[in-house]
């Protein structure tokens, strides 16, 4: 399973409790919603690509470091993926030990990077600094800060449901976070949150974050280009400029990956229906004990998932809140799209 599905959801859904509190980063964030949701998404999980080639058909299946032992499409053998970048072939584990933990800072990590593990506690600071070079270094323009708040969600979101960090009561099935109940978490985000309640045309969606453009701010807050601005003055060490071309090239990848691998998503997730009710496919039944999709469905309700969401949601404006507070100039950001076609025609009195 995929986690675009979640962090897509922890982005719209922090996004509204951001604007329950009037938070002065929803207007801009309702302006470039393609880059927000991108950054949910993309601007942390730098392993979205193939893991293997199907070797009866030559198609690129599964996703990154998710080990595949045989072909999703016809049943048989695979063999592995490899990013091939300047006359070197990399594997998906590989740049996933080099950029994971650069991208999600306070988890991640490989055992020779641990010393860069960002306490929790500091997690406002380093956003703090990355949204001031937001503004001062990447503007005037307002599409990567948007990005940067959407990878902030992605931060909060993982961080809880991870149990990186208090703050999510949730034991679904067997825990909080789980193999056997991630199939539950993404067929009841997807059909009874997504479709039925915030009413998504996950299709739409999906194609619209595959289609945002790499954004060089995402180079600059994962450490990988030349050290410059307020976040290389509060956190000077980890910088990897050698590497930044080859992170601009995993970010591409990632892109034209997403644009074949959404369908794949999408068609994991749809259900049937059948004489008795809707189901969702045989592998995901199996992946959590072989429960039906009502049966799912009951147990997310139980485990009043709903409730997990709204906790992640509430976490998120929190710390919107906080950056907000820290970097005064988000409080000059326009709240309105200006005035209304009728005042313009009353003003301008051509009625």
């Amino acid at each position: 399973m995929s986690g675009i599905i979640g962090h897509t959801v922890y982005a719209i859904l922090g996004a509204k409790a951001a604007a329950q509190r009037k938070s002065p980063v929803v207007s801009l964030i309702q302006r470039h919603w393609a880059s927000y949701l991108a950054g949910s998404y993309l601007g942390c999980d730098i392993q979205t690509m193939p893991e293997a080639i199907c070797v009866d058909t030559g198609r690129e299946v599964g996703y990154g470091t998710a080990p595949l032992d045989k072909s999703p499409l016809t049943g048989g053998h695979v063999r592995p993926f490899y990013f091939r970048f300047e006359s070197r072939d990399y594997r998906p584990r590989e740049l996933h030990e080099t950029f994971y933990g650069r991208a999600h800072l306070t988890f991640g990590w490989t055992r020779q990077q641990q010393h860069l593990t960002l306490p929790w506690q500091h997690l406002s600071e380093f956003c703090r600094a990355v949204v001031e070079d937001a503004v001062t270094l990447f503007g005037p323009g307002e599409r990567p800060l948007a990005y940067v708040l959407g990878w902030m969600t992605h931060l909060v979101g993982d961080g809880l449901i991870k149990s990186i960090w208090p703050g999510v009561t949730l034991n679904l099935l067997d825990g909080k976070y789980t193999p056997r109940n991630r199939p539950i978490q993404d067929l009841f985000t997807y059909h009874e949150i997504g479709r039925k309640e915030l009413q998504l045309n996950w299709p739409a969606l999906l194609a619209d974050v595959a289609e945002t453009p790499v954004e060089p701010i995402q180079l600059h807050y994962m450490r990988s280009t030349s050290p410059r601005g307020q976040l290389a003055c509060d956190f000077p060490d980890g910088w990897i400029p050698t590497e930044e071309k080859l992170l601009q090239a995993v970010l591409a990848e990632n892109r034209r990956y997403l644009r074949s691998y959404r369908a794949e998503v999408l068609q994991e997730l749809q259900l049937e229906r059948t004489d008795d009710d809707w189901q969702c496919r045989e592998e995901l039944r199996r992946a959590t004990g072989g429960l039906s999709y009502p049966e799912m469905i009951e147990a997310a309700e139980k485990s009043q998932f709903r409730r997990a969401l709204w906790q992640i949601a509430e976490a998120v404006a929190d710390l919107f809140g906080e950056i907000v507070r820290l970097v005064p100039d988000l409080r000059r950001i326009p709240g309105h799209n200006g005035p209304t076609w009728q005042e313009l025609t009353e003003r301008w009195h051509v009625a």
